[in-house]
């Protein structure tokens, strides 16, 4: 067993050739190496796939030794200061290396076909494995110093893959301000690393949680300062898993390729937070009122993630914020010091969320097929609806991924947040009711998601050139709703317009016309040719990792549910994590009393499915028959409103469309406060530093002017000058001797 440790030092290495590759192969044989870049992928899911097998191999190990290994070695020596590198291997690590490696494997099979079509194919894949290359990195680092350098190289792919077409204004805005917002919590943990290296001496996480305990314990230490470098730790954790206040980059986030959006999501970047919180909990759990803030942090961003994905009309962006509300729960469990509640619902969570996420880029890609390449369309879900006849598969697996995060049995997520819940009414009475109504905002949200996406009608709808808004209705499988709408087939068109033809029947696509990747249907309208396409399922390579996933959520949950065994629960979790358990609650039992789950489990789902029933009875797909254009016209104002609210009256509405006012608040006060500040010291700068320059010159050029006048070489003209100095000089040295004197 030792022996398979001693090698885990080039788990990070693994993916690392791809990317020095694909680049020195672009710098030097270009044409080649991008015909060859189906080659690459290849190697990038194959180099992944050895991580892979090594990470089960050391989780295998793991659960049934319950052992840590560590190995160290030297980089820095002097006489002050010495810096060790190296790699630790203990449950937190091989959980993460199992999520990592797994999520990301799919993510690259997928991406794949997602991204054939792409001109930074190759690009694309040299980001991902250096990507996967950094988060290893740090999941397996042994010290703060080594965390905090591949903390930023995550940061550093964060950035350049949110920011992957680059040429589009709005996705180059969102990986700057990923990286500005993330330089804030970043900032916090370099000085909080810093500071508790200055109070320990030590990089290394056992070290110095020993020292810290035993200066604490002896009251050797100011808690005050200990508190604050604490405290700036845990803003680099806020930052990446964006909780409250510093969560405004991830729903911008939205902006690059949908397989970055799944993996950032489930196993990556926002992860390398709560992985953050995990391995510095047994410091965190010493010191006084840590615990209490990083709680507090977490049911805020419960609360605020999910009021937020209320009214979210992209659906990636609806199922960031519920990203967001998610992490809530982890960072709130971590807090009240539910170590192995929170990496379970890490787990279930990192799988339902890619699910949902490779989800809706097949949705995607069959909406583009309507509306072009446009995000703002093929995104939004005012455009969706009626897609299940269309994209069967892809409707079951997102249907299953929405049933697990609402928490609905027996499926992954229902375990592990239950567990958070039940955890709540034992920390805070208050912490409860709002996890608990967050519970059902979630289950209310997702559904919405889905019903809006999927049911209904397909909701794709243009003007026409009567100025009236018009609504297709298709299917794939030639059962359209042509006799609901006076036999007639609505076509859109790429110009935004659409095309009224009265036929007798729809037309019956056959699986051939399925398979084509243009548009299909050509027709002649006041002599232009226009090109028509309706959505399609995606391909078997997209499907793959999202069928993968649909098993992934169905079984994962049960490596954490108890099986009692003479009074005492035993699971394959808790099993695993048995050491991290015991270093932060020694000789801890975990018993699990089944009438008392039965019982909390029956009014969480009761909520989840009462949060269901309210996004049913809101949004529930309306099948009614339409005999004339201006009944169709009616109904597509009225689903408007019914979905999206009245702007001008719907607080709710308001508050979740315009993102809790909070993006509007930085930009005034940040933002607008750094802008005035610049003109302010520009306008000192200009006027008071310069002035003075400019005004000593001024002066001095007036009078060398007035003074030259004066030198006209007359010997009665200087005396007279002489008296009036003079004079001057004798009145004014009396006023002050007045002044002084009397």
């Amino acid at each position: 067993m030792e022996h398979t440790y001693q090698y885990a030092w080039i788990i990070p290495f693994v993916p690392l050739p791809v990317p020095l590759l694909i680049g020195l192969g672009l710098l030097l044989f270009p044409s080649a190496t991008k015909k060859l870049r189906r080659v690459w992928a290849f190697n990038s899911v194959f180099l992944l796939t050895i991580v892979m097998i090594l990470s089960i191999n050391l989780s295998i190990q793991q659960i049934s030794s319950s052992s840590i290994y560590q190995y160290v070695w030297s980089w820095i020596i002097t006489t002050d200061f010495s810096l060790e590198l190296g790699y630790l291997i203990d449950p937190l690590t091989s959980i993460m290396l199992i999520l990592i490696t797994t999520v990301g494997i799919l993510v690259l099979i997928y991406s794949d076909n997602y991204m054939s079509h792409d001109q930074g194919y190759l690009r694309f894949f040299a980001y991902m494995s250096f990507f996967s290359t950094s988060m290893l990195g740090l999941v397996t680092s042994s010290n703060l110093i080594q965390i905090y350098i591949f903390w930023e190289l995550v940061g550093m792919c964060s950035y350049l893959l949110i920011g992957f077409w680059f040429t589009r204004p709005v996705a180059a805005n969102a990986c700057q301000k990923a990286f500005v917002t993330n330089r804030v919590g970043d900032f916090g943990l370099l000085l909080g690393i810093l500071g508790f290296y200055w109070i320990t001496g030590t990089f290394e996480f056992r070290d110095m949680f020993e020292i810290v305990t035993n200066l604490i314990y002896n009251h050797e230490v100011n808690v005050l300062f200990v508190s604050f470098c604490a405290i700036l730790l845990f803003a680099g954790a806020v930052a990446k898993s964006a909780q409250f206040p510093l969560h405004v980059w991830l729903p911008d986030a939205m902006e690059g390729p949908t397989p970055i959006s799944a993996l950032i999501h489930a196993a990556t970047m926002v992860a390398a937070g709560i992985f953050l919180v995990a391995r510095l909990l047994p410091l965190f759990i010493v010191i006084p009122y840590i615990m209490n803030i990083i709680s507090f942090i977490g049911i805020i961003t419960v609360l605020l993630g999910a009021t937020l994905a209320l009214a979210q009309k992209d659906i990636k962006r609806g199922l960031a914020y519920s990203t967001m509300s998610q992490l809530g729960y982890m960072m709130l469990a971590l807090g009240m010091g539910s170590y192995r509640t929170a990496l379970f619902h890490l787990i279930t969570h990192a799988y339902s969320k890619a699910l949902l996420f490779l989800g809706s880029g097949s949705v995607i890609h069959a909406m583009e097929t309507i509306v072009g390449y446009s995000p703002e369309k093929s995104q939004n879900m005012v455009f969706m609806g009626g897609l299940t006849k269309h994209v069967p598969i892809t409707k079951t697996a997102f249907l299953l991924g929405t049933l697990s995060l609402c928490g609905i049995p027996p499926l992954a997520c229902f375990w592990s947040k239950d567990e958070i819940l039940n955890d709540t009414w034992l920390y805070s009475s208050t912490f409860a009711l709002i996890a608990w109504s967050t519970a059902g905002l979630t289950a209310f949200y997702m559904f919405r998601i889905y019903l809006l996406t999927f049911e209904g009608h397909l909701n794709v709808y243009f003007k026409n050139y009567n100025g009236k808004i018009d609504i297709p209705s298709i299917s794939l499988w030639g059962k359209g709703n042509s006799k609901n709408i006076n036999n007639s087939i609505w076509l859109l068109m790429n110009n935004n317009e659409s095309i009224f033809l009265n036929k007798k029947k729809t037309y019956q696509i056959d699986d051939n016309v399925r398979q084509m990747r243009s548009s299909f249907i050509t027709i002649s309208h006041f002599g232009n040719k226009k090109f028509y396409s309706y959505p399609y399922e995606s391909d078997n390579t997209m499907l793959f990792p999202i069928v993968v996933l649909f098993l992934f959520t169905l079984c994962v949950g049960s490596i954490g549910i108890p099986f009692n065994q003479e009074g005492m629960s035993l699971d394959i979790l808790s099993k695993w994590l048995t050491p991290s358990i015991n270093l932060l609650h020694p000789n801890s039992k975990n018993f699990m009393d089944w009438y008392e789950f039965g019982k909390d489990a029956i009014f969480s789902v009761s909520i989840a499915y009462f949060g269901i029933f309210i996004a049913f009875c809101l949004y529930k797909p309306v099948y009614s028959s339409f005999q004339n254009l201006d009944l169709i016209n009616s109904f597509i104002k009225l689903r408007s409103k019914r979905n999206f609210g009245d702007k001008t009256v719907n607080i709710i509405y308001n508050w979740s469309d315009n993102r809790g006012y909070i993006d509007a608040f930085y930009a005034t006060s940040l933002t607008g406060g750094v802008r005035a500040f610049a003109k302010l010291t520009e306008f000192f700068d200009k006027w008071v530093i310069d002035g003075i320059t400019n005004g000593v010159g001024i002066i001095t050029f007036f009078l060398g002017e007035g003074i030259k006048y004066v030198g006209g070489g007359r010997v009665s003209s200087y005396l007279l000058f002489y008296l009036f100095y003079l004079l001057v000089f004798l009145l004014s040295s009396y006023l002050l001797s007045i002044i002084l004197f009397y």
